[in-house]
């Protein structure tokens, strides 16, 4: 608000300055650059454009400019930000006043120098046809920029993913939204891949998000104690919620181990790698230390085999390479899947 004062004041005194001189400005009101045809009372009448009408074009786009720059900022901040409005919500009204007055000024700029819509409707039609053959996908980002300010399926601030990108909303344009992933790059994503591809908004409605954590122990493993040393992992991190509350489920029996997940509810997404980290670090810890064997793939080989079985064994034994041969009569002898040293 001092910068708004400051410029008023200065307007005033350049008037007050300038006041006695005015007068004489009214000269450029003689100087006819061209004319216009209108129908005033169903006659149709010449009207001219002077200098002073295109000086008055020229303010007019000058302070249109400076109002679509400022004034949407200075609505939030008088007025947005005392109603019940979260960011999303203000960012798309403040967009949308940014564009009325951007399309009112050029209105009045064009009017005042005598180019009415019905001067330009046979032009504005021609150039659409062109900008739905030669713009297309242009036209497309800005429907889809309009279809994403009145429907607002996501909003500065939310975390999304939309095809491989994943990242929060920092802003949104007319034409594409910028994304900063995790990495804080700034991705420019075309608002056509919002509407018509497949969009997940991880905070929408609710910024609480579920991490699953899956586990497998060693068959001979007990079951209980694991499912509690799962629970109290999740009860001693703070940064998982305690409604709704943590569980750990014993979902089956797999190939190689008996399988676990640990369910827990977050309310930050963009955390969700870090306390998946550190659940993952606490899991191995406690379970290190009651004794509970985290299971890995095991295989077993069978040999089948009629006659007797020649193992040669090598071994290099100061440079020099010794050749051991064995034979063994082995049928359906099941061994487990380690190399033998």
């Amino acid at each position: 608000m001092p910068v708004f004062g400051i410029l008023y004041a200065a307007l005033i005194g350049l008037w007050v300055i300038w006041r006695q001189v005015l007068p004489a400005l009214n000269v450029i009101g003689d100087v006819g650059l061209w004319t216009y045809s209108t129908e005033v009372d169903g006659m149709t009448k010449l009207m001219p454009i002077t200098l002073t009408n295109l000086v008055m074009a020229v303010i007019l786009a000058a302070v249109t400019f400076v109002a679509a720059r400022n004034l949407p900022g200075v609505l939030e901040i008088t007025v947005l930000k005392q109603l019940p409005m979260d960011a999303g919500a203000r960012h798309a009204f403040t967009t949308l006043c940014r564009y009325a007055i951007v399309a009112l000024g050029i209105i009045l700029t064009f009017n005042t120098i005598g180019i009415r819509w019905s001067s330009l409707q046979w032009l504005v039609a021609a150039l659409g046809v062109g900008l739905g053959f030669g713009l297309q996908e242009i036209v497309a980002n800005f429907v889809s920029g309009l279809i994403v300010l009145f429907e607002r399926p996501y909003r500065v601030g939310d975390f999304v993913t939309v095809g491989e990108v994943s990242g929060t909303v920092t802003r949104i344009r007319i034409r594409a939204t910028t994304v900063r992933d995790l990495d804080r790059r700034e991705l420019i994503v075309p608002n056509k891949n919002f509407i018509t591809g497949e969009l997940i908004n991880w905070s929408l409605s609710d910024k609480i998000l579920r991490i699953i954590v899956p586990v497998g122990i060693a068959y001979g493993s007990n079951t209980a104690l694991a499912e509690e040393l799962l629970l109290k992992v999740a009860r001693q991190n703070p940064e998982v919620l305690s409604e709704p509350e943590p569980s750990a489920l014993f979902l089956g029996f797999g190939d190689n181990s008996l399988n676990f997940e640990l369910r827990v509810f977050i309310d930050d997404p963009m955390k969700r790698f870090i306390i998946s980290h550190q659940l993952h670090r606490s899991i191995d810890d406690e379970f290190r230390r009651a004794g509970v064997v985290i299971a890995f793939p095991q295989r077993d080989v069978h040999l089948d085999e009629i006659g007797p079985l020649e193992v040669n064994i090598f071994s290099k034994p100061a440079g020099q390479a010794t050749e051991i041969k064995a034979s063994a009569n082995i049928k359906r002898k099941t061994v487990p899947d380690k190399t033998t040293p």
